[in-house]
């Protein structure tokens, strides 16, 4: 049997893990690293770069260099998020004929999902290079937040990289079983994702082995890039006015400061004050000009506070969600790059009356948790129960008025079957169209469609009077099938939802004999 992979695709960097034994391994990458920076570049030869390679030359190719992109995935090009993303960036995003969102190289437009594979794809070569021999499986994280779009997405990722994902699994989950089961713990855990992009908050209970999702709850736009945004928008301030220029259109400037101002987020996590010293940023006129500034740990946590309060109602409704206060937790984990950050610590200590277990490395955990999860399906870790994680998001359908009627509601333990009882709102009505949802506003336009079917041949009578049973059914890897019965005729329609990236599998299929027929070129070269 070929070795199991855990990926944790992250919106700055990725990290890829195996199990060895009954500990989840680190594989570094092909320069030596634990972590790869989630980057790919195109040069003007088409060369793809990725990671570090990439990251090196962002500053003078910041047009073809896509980083962030996990904050792209399954999701559509005029949605709000998108569209405020695109004016932060340095390539150009635009829309897919269905609405999807591509991204805009100078020569060609490419998915996410294309991009995201690209990163999946040089793990799995690092991790081939590690054993010697192919991999061929995977089991990848995603945010506990992530609707089935999202993470259909990333599945349809590793698909094009060559991968057979066994299992999605929620970041926080994986965090808390590496450090659960390293560690022997048993009680009420709640685990603080807050990475490049998204932040989560999962509450679950550890006992002997079982590991119970009891709620999560978090924000898919949430993470490390809102911090350094607030550090560029500072700089782009501050230098308008001392020099009286706005650099806030030169894509090349902004990709230096934008380093420059993770490179300074990350050192006043241990220090107090730091040094920004960009030299020649720019020209204005004949004159070069020169940005010099000291960024404070007091004056960056003065322009971030709001982002880190921003995460407490996200808290509160978790622990609400599970009937649990702050003080019926015993052990809080924080997971993700920016929960390095002090006012972060200071924070959930305040909150939970406790300080954070120090003792994990935020960047790794989350892929050493995948590693064990496959070691779980494996059947090679019989003394270890995971339970399945929880439904992020309710799943409902459409009724009448635009209305959402949850039939599972979110933080619901996964397998599950539900059924719920509905009405026609017409006489003598023949036909109900079933309009499968997910999400949280009672208005159904504004949650994400999965899926839409019709009863047909219902028996007729008059409105409010046949009772059209809708059973919702979600088994452990998260497959969603939707029924609806006429109880007078017994007439049943049905539906499996296949969650959609966007992407069609011919579209994935056609991508993919690409990639092989481009490795197969490469090793012809090389030979």
């Amino acid at each position: 049997m070929g070795h199991v992979i855990g990926i944790d695709l992250g919106t700055t960097n990725s990290c890829v893990a195996y199990l060895e034994g009954k500990e989840g391994r680190v594989i570094h990458n092909l320069e030596g690293m634990s972590t790869t920076p989630s980057v790919v570049s195109f040069t003007r030869s088409s060369e793809e770069l990725i990671g570090n390679l990439a990251l090196r030359q962002a500053i003078t190719n910041p047009e073809n260099t896509v980083f962030a992109v996990k904050r792209l995935m399954g999701k559509k090009f005029n949605s709000e998020s998108v569209q405020e993303i695109s004016q932060k960036i340095p390539y150009r995003l635009t829309g897919a004929l269905n609405g999807d969102v591509m991204i805009d190289l100078s020569s060609k437009l490419i998915s996410p999902q294309e991009i995201s594979a690209m990163i999946i794809k040089y793990l799995k070569k690092c991790a081939e290079s590690y054993f010697g021999e192919k991999v061929e499986e995977t089991i990848i994280t995603v945010p506990a937040h992530f609707n089935d779009h999202q993470r259909q997405a990333t599945k349809d990722a590793a698909k094009i990289a060559g991968l057979r994902v066994l299992r999605v699994i929620n970041e926080p989950t994986s965090a808390c079983l590496a450090y659960g089961l390293n560690e022997k713990k048993s009680g009420n855990i709640a685990v603080y994702d807050i990475g490049g992009g998204t932040f989560d908050i999962s509450i679950l209970e550890v006992s002997e082995g079982v590991f119970n999702v009891l709620a999560t709850n978090g924000d898919t736009f949430l993470g490390g890039e809102d911090f350094d945004a607030r550090i560029v928008d500072w700089l782009i301030d501050r230098f308008q006015k001392k020099q009286k220029v706005d650099i806030s259109e030169d894509k090349f400037a902004l990709q230096r400061i934008k380093e420059a101002a993770e490179k300074a987020k990350k050192e006043l996590s241990f220090t107090l004050e730091t040094e920004i010293n960009l030299p020649f940023i720019t020209s204005y006129g004949s004159e070069s000009k020169h940005l010099k500034e000291t960024l404070s740990r007091r004056d960056f946590e003065e322009l971030t506070k709001d982002l880190v309060q921003k995460t407490i109602p996200y808290i509160e409704e978790a622990l609400s969600e599970c009937g649990l206060n702050p003080e019926n937790i015993d052990e809080v984990l924080l997971v993700g790059g920016q929960g390095r950050m002090p006012l972060i610590k200071k924070m959930t200590s305040d909150y939970f009356k406790k300080d954070s277990v120090e003792n994990l490395n935020p960047d790794e955990v989350v892929a050493v948790g995948a590693a064990i999860q496959s070691g779980i399906l494996e059947g090679e870790m019989k003394d270890l129960i995971l339970l399945l994680d929880v439904t992020p998001l309710s799943l409902g359908i459409e009724t009448e008025n635009d209305t959402f009627s949850p039939i599972i509601p979110k933080n619901t333990t996964i397998p599950t079957k539900i059924t719920t009882s509905f009405t026609t709102v017409e006489n003598n009505q023949r036909r109900v169209r079933i309009h499968v949802l997910q999400g949280e506003n009672p208005k159904a336009s504004l949650n994400t469609s999965l899926a839409v079917f019709d009863l047909v041949g219902i028996e007729s009578a008059p409105a409010g009077v046949p009772q059209i049973d809708v059973h919702f059914e979600i088994d452990g890897d998260g497959i969603v099938r939707v029924s609806a019965v006429d109880s007078a005729t017994q007439r049943k329609q049905g539906v499996k939802v296949n969650p959609s990236s966007g992407l069609k599998q011919k579209e994935i299929n056609k991508i993919i004999k690409r990639e092989q027929a481009q490795n197969a070129r490469v090793s012809e070269y090389e030979e």
